[in-house]
């Protein structure tokens, strides 16, 4: 079984985010062995400074890489990132397992990304649009695309 875990900087406050990201996990321990980790967001200023932001950024950088599974296959949730549909990242999740990775690890930065060490690091760079989402959302929209990817994989109606 493929072991997922999501890296996300910033905690989820609202109700309504954490009961989708709940819903989720309860749909995904069928597919996978999945693990939600959530990591402190660097506290900056109203402000910040580029170099303060970099800075953040590359602190940031530090907890993800201690967290990431040994050999997982990292994937990294960036604005630069290939926009991809969601038959392809279902075909993206067999290529990776036909590779002999059974571990990914997709990693969603703070409101101000992820540092470029980490986007280095990734075996790839995922989108999920070039529109601008809440930060919290994309947590609840990459659940919901890692559990379409195994329905479609599945040949299950979810996908429709």
């Amino acid at each position: 079984m493929l072991s997922i875990t999501v890296i996300c900087v910033g905690k989820l406050k609202e109700k309504f985010y954490i009961a989708a990201v709940e819903e989720y996990k309860k749909r995904l321990k069928g597919c996978c062995r999945l693990e939600l980790m959530e990591l402190a967001e660097e506290r900056l200023p109203d402000s910040p400074s580029q170099a303060q932001v970099q800075a953040a950024l590359e602190k940031e950088s530090r907890q993800i890489f201690a967290r990431v599974p040994k050999n997982a296959a990292l994937v990294a949730m960036c604005i630069e990132g290939k926009l991809m549909s969601s038959e392809a990242l279902a075909k993206q999740f067999t290529d990776f397992a036909v590779s002999g990775s059974s571990s990914l690890c997709f990693v969603i930065g703070s409101s101000y990304g992820l540092h470029p060490s980490v986007k280095q690091a990734a075996k790839l760079k995922l989108s999920m649009s070039p529109m601008t989402f809440p930060h919290h959302l994309a947590r609840v929209m990459v659940l919901e695309q890692i559990y379409r990817a195994f329905k479609i994989n599945q040949g299950s109606r979810y996908h429709k």
